[in-house]
């Protein structure tokens, strides 16, 4: 049975309140009954350097053998760096040597969040030699890399399918949120069954989802490209077909982790707990 882990981006509302830091939230998830953790960022005082910090995250990870499936981290081949390419190529370089010091064998870096003007095609050819700079890079360590469908520009299924279709790379795969896809108005059934047979990761997430022709619902929800409302969900809360995105990953032959990537306004503790209970129940 495949590994569940826990994003420690589920758990930014006890971070962000002081109540955890991002050490603890490892523990956390274990007690949570998850078998594993994606470390999102590195979110620490900075009274040590990130490399210090890294190996602190890998000795609590070693203390509670509990294994981390992924390090998510920002990246963005065309802004990043102060819109220097060579600079952010070697930032995301610097945080591939972070994930081998977690033991991580994968990493997701953003393509880009677009620039104004600029149509997807017209920028690909950058982020082409960026992700591919990067992917070469992680495969002299063991590690392969990855983009999602993140961050709107660079969120529609057939968008990324082109830029992995470019990038060609063996050690170069997708990380697939199957929740992430209504952001820019996309049928996640339709959008997964696209990338799923790229997939090298996956993040199980759910949504409230209101039309755009409605009032705004208030606090919590945010609007999609097309103007329809969203609003982070328990697993099994929300409007995203979570237990039919499982079928078409196991359809396309996906095998690997699942990471819970929370963001709903309940209890973090609570809406980690109940879906990480539906997801269990949507995978028998």
């Amino acid at each position: 049975m495949r590994l569940i882990a826990a994003s420690t981006y589920s758990f930014n509302q006890l971070i962000s309140a002081g109540t955890i830091t991002q050490l603890e939230s490892i523990s956390l998830a274990k007690e949570l009954g998850f078998d594993a953790i994606e470390i999102v960022d590195l979110i620490h005082d900075n009274q040590l350097s990130d490399q210090e910090y890294a190996q602190e995250l890998r000795n609590e990870l070693n203390r509670l053998e509990f294994p981390i499936t992924n390090f998510t981290f920002g990246a963005d081949f065309l802004n990043g760096s102060n819109g220097n390419f060579d600079e952010e190529v070697a930032h995301v370089k610097q945080m591939i040597d972070i994930a081998d010091i977690l033991g991580a064998k994968s990493v997701r870096h953003d393509a880009t969040s677009g620039k104004s003007g600029y149509s997807f095609e017209q920028v690909l050819p950058t982020l082409v030699r960026g992700c591919l700079a990067v992917t070469v890079y992680g495969a002299t360590k063991g590690i392969m890399t990855m983009v999602e469908n993140h961050g709107l520009f660079s969120q529609d299924s057939t968008r990324i399918e082109a830029l992995y279709a470019a990038v060609n790379h063996p050690n170069f795969k997708l990380l697939v949120d199957m929740g992430n896809f209504l952001c820019v108005d996309e049928d996640p059934t339709l959008a997964l069954s696209r990338l799923a047979p790229y997939a090298g990761y996956a993040h199980a997430k759910d949504f409230h989802l209101k039309p755009g022709q409605d009032s705004h619902p208030g606090e919590g929800f945010f609007q999609t490209r097309g103007g329809n409302f969203l609003r982070g969900a328990i697993i099994g809360h929300g409007n995203v077909p979570v237990k039919q995105c499982l079928t078409i990953l196991t359809l396309a032959g996906y095998e690997g982790p699942l990471a819970i990537e929370f963001e709903g306004m309940e209890d973090n503790i609570e809406g980690m707990r109940i879906s990480l209970a539906n997801l269990k129940r949507y995978m028998t």
